[in-house]
């Protein structure tokens, strides 16, 4: 296991250093000089052009700029710094927290509601709760985020309260702690558990059809151990790759939902960076996002020798 982690870790190098160089090459590639728009309609003094040009090597080939780059995130742990001067570290520090408060329980959400509903849907296959099921993660599947935003934030936000009187479900802001990311996180989540829900029924299904299945229930094993102990247990393997894989995908994902809750996050950072033509602070992100994916596949890898004991890495 040890062996296959560090064979893994090895095999991610060229995944960063590929997925990083294309977005440098992307951001940095395009129109217009980030130096002189740092100004606005003032437009900043030659000298001073020149030296902070010359400071982000702006003035060298792409390729060199990559390199000064991706050696300093390397061998300095260095991801740069604006073009005001603030490290990006630090920008990425201050919001990273954020994003993985929201991610974490969007993902909790999305592994209890969509996983319950798929294994309930399973086990009604063809009743009147299954087709339910399948209405509702289509609606889920067919809204975009953006309305399922305002109308999760009008309803349970602010007609609710007018309603109760409680203030349940804050609607704007991180100031009232974990409470603060129930709604963003349930709407982050609403695509995901759409998609998990019927990938947990297709493959609880699929396994409860199999012959061992039916061997274990026709020697009289009770239907609640067939169903956790065999059944549910592999049924689980295509849910957890899909977990993994959802960290990196949420976390990148949550421009939309950062906006229309004003959430202090890595969206809301690497939209004001996209705006604000901040280079090194979208590469940054982009970075942090690719490590995410990097090491959540890792512990993917890591959880099927748990859940499949045939799956064995030399």
């Amino acid at each position: 296991m040890g062996r296959y982690a560090i064979r893994r870790l090895l095999q991610a190098v060229p995944v960063l250093l590929g997925s990083t160089l294309l977005i440098f090459l992307i951001v940095f590639a395009l129109p217009g000089d980030p130096i002189v728009s740092l100004g606005g309609d003032r437009r900043p003094s030659p000298s001073v052009v020149e030296v902070l040009t010359e400071q982000y090597h702006l003035d060298e080939p792409l390729l060199v700029q990559y390199w000064h780059y991706i050696g300093g995130v390397l061998f300095r742990a260095d991801l740069g710094s604006t073009y005001q001067g603030v490290p990006v570290a630090d920008l990425l520090a201050s919001t990273f927290q954020v994003t993985l408060r929201l991610t974490l329980m969007a993902l909790a959400i999305e592994a209890v509601v969509g996983v319950g509903l798929g294994v309930w849907a399973a086990l009604r296959r063809g009743k009147a709760v299954d087709t339910m099921i399948l209405a509702a993660t289509l609606v889920l599947v067919s809204v975009p985020t953006l309305v399922t935003g305002f109308v999760l934030q009008l309803v349970l936000g602010v007609k609710l309260k007018q309603w109760t009187g409680l203030d349940v479900f804050p609607v704007s802001g991180v100031g009232d702690g974990l409470r603060g990311y129930i709604l963003p996180a349930f709407v982050l989540a609403g695509l995901s558990i759409a998609y998990l829900a019927r990938l947990a029924r297709t493959s609880l299904a699929e396994v409860l059809r199999a012959d061992y299945i039916r061997t274990a229930v026709a020697k009289g094993m009770p239907r609640g151990r067939v169903i956790t102990r065999h059944a549910l247990r592999n049924a689980l393997i295509p849910v957890v790759t899909y977990l993994g894989a959802d960290v990196g995908t949420l976390m990148g994902g949550a421009v939309i939902t950062e906006g229309i809750f004003n959430l202090p996050g890595l969206g809301n950072l690497l939209f004001r960076g996209v705006y604000e033509r901040q280079q090194p602070v979208v590469v940054g992100v982009v970075t942090l996002l690719v490590l995410v994916y990097i090491v959540c596949n890792l512990i993917v890898d890591m959880l099927y020798a748990v859940l499949d004991p045939r799956i064995r890495y030399e």
